[in-house]
């Protein structure tokens, strides 16, 4: 009878306790599932299990206060540069980022690489970062053999699209596309190589546009040689013409998206000025995505990080639920991975909790200018497969009085 009893109430218990992390009261904006009101969101077994009203908080082992936050999906950067820890004095080695200490304090559950590493480099990438990150590192792999190496992207006897496909085809999980960029010579043959690879998978093709000419200019780029899907980057960094002379926005931008060709904002240390994003938003002229271009040279510049490029939209006029829908939902499509960005019943529980703080705040472009803003993204807490990863004023954390310390420290009785 005792026996009885007891697994009756451990399974009361268990019932009482489906969920191992119950957030409350925060307003969700899920635009995949065009949900913008306050909700709970409740996490089992690293998934979402609920996105409800008023879900029981003594069903859960933890639970997170949010009231007057944003709970949004996992952020996702899809213009990073992590290929960090080979000697290399460059983009891959040196100059890029490992991703963790970056990315969960911002927000961010995903990051994209854009290239630094091509078809004969990437297994060390890898297994050097990519299977050995908390964060979740997917990559676009440079037309470049060795990506962004030493001179790997100016060798155009380098640039073999076979051996791409044939890399692409072996990481299926973790190759979302191809990237083109800092390409110095005439002629489209870097466009042309990444454009057949991508044709063959099935994947789009981010382009950081090099030198311009004559006949390499943004116009016969978004006009003729991109496809539907395919990604322009760096969209506001005045390099390529995007402003005409006399502070105009050049109508090729347009025109280009209305091909279908996507326009993603990739920060970076000198690619965003205010001088092109500014005509470009009185134009309506908006990012499709959100990035950072993640690396050493921008990281402690202008850029800083992804919540604060973010930021920039919001002082630049973009509504809170926009610019969330541009760090998540649209980089998800992009990529071709609509199992992340959103926070579906089933899907992996990378989750962000966001303050949307009040003040007066300077943010700064590409040259150091300051723009005003009165509005700035604070991650308060970074869920990662149903884990807490960041949790800025312990929202999610017991008090230090509650805390079942047990053998990890000894403590005497008061």
């Amino acid at each position: 009878m005792k026996l009885a009893v007891l697994v009756l109430l451990s399974l009361s218990l268990n019932a009482q306790q489906a969920y191992d992390l119950v957030i409350k009261g925060g307003h969700v904006v899920d635009p995949k599932n065009n949900i913008s009101r306050v909700m709970d969101v409740a996490v089992a077994n690293g998934r979402i299990a609920a996105v409800a009203a008023n879900i029981d908080a003594s069903a859960a082992k933890r639970v997170a206060s949010a009231a007057g936050l944003y709970v949004t999906p996992g952020l996702i950067d899809m213009h990073v540069h992590v290929y960090a820890g080979t000697g290399l004095k460059s983009l891959t080695g040196d100059l890029s980022v490992y991703p963790d200490p970056i990315s969960f304090r911002n927000g961010v559950t995903t990051m994209v690489d854009a290239g630094t590493a091509g078809w004969r480099n990437f297994p060390d990438f890898r297994q050097r970062i990519i299977d050995r990150a908390k964060t979740r590192v997917l990559a676009f792999l440079n037309i470049g053999a060795v990506g962004m190496a030493p001179k790997g992207e100016n060798n155009p006897e380098d640039m073999d699209p076979d051996e791409a496909i044939r890399m692409t085809q072996e990481n299926k999980d973790v190759i979302v596309g191809f990237k083109v960029a800092h390409f110095a010579h005439g002629g489209w043959l870097d466009i042309q190589n990444a454009v057949k690879a991508g044709n063959a998978t099935k994947r789009p093709v981010m382009v950081d546009f090099g030198n311009v000419d004559a006949d390499r200019n943004i116009s016969t780029l978004l006009l003729d040689k991109l496809r539907p899907g395919d990604i322009y980057t760096h969209c506001y960094s005045g390099r390529r013409l995007e402003v005409l002379p006399g502070g105009k926005w050049n109508p090729v931008m347009q025109a280009g998206r209305k091909r279908g060709v996507l326009f993603d904002l990739g920060h970076g240390g000198a690619s965003f000025y205010w001088p092109v994003a500014l005509p470009a938003f009185q134009e309506k002229f908006y990012p499709d995505t959100v990035s950072t271009d993640l690396h050493m040279g921008s990281v402690n510049a202008g850029m800083k990080d992804m919540l604060n490029v973010m930021s920039k939209m919001l002082a630049l006029g973009l509504p809170v639920d926009d610019v969330i829908r541009m760090s998540t939902w649209n980089p998800a499509k992009e990529i071709q991975r609509t199992d992340l960005g959103n926070l579906d019943v089933g899907a992996e529980a990378d989750i962000t909790v966001l303050q949307v703080e009040k003040g007066k705040f300077g943010f700064l472009d590409g040259a150091g200018a300051r723009y005003p803003g009165t509005q700035r993204f604070v991650a308060e807490l970074t869920v990662r497969k149903g884990v807490v990863v960041w949790d800025l004023n312990g929202i999610a954390a017991p008090g230090w009085k509650d805390y079942p310390y047990g053998k990890t420290l000894k403590v005497f009785a008061q």
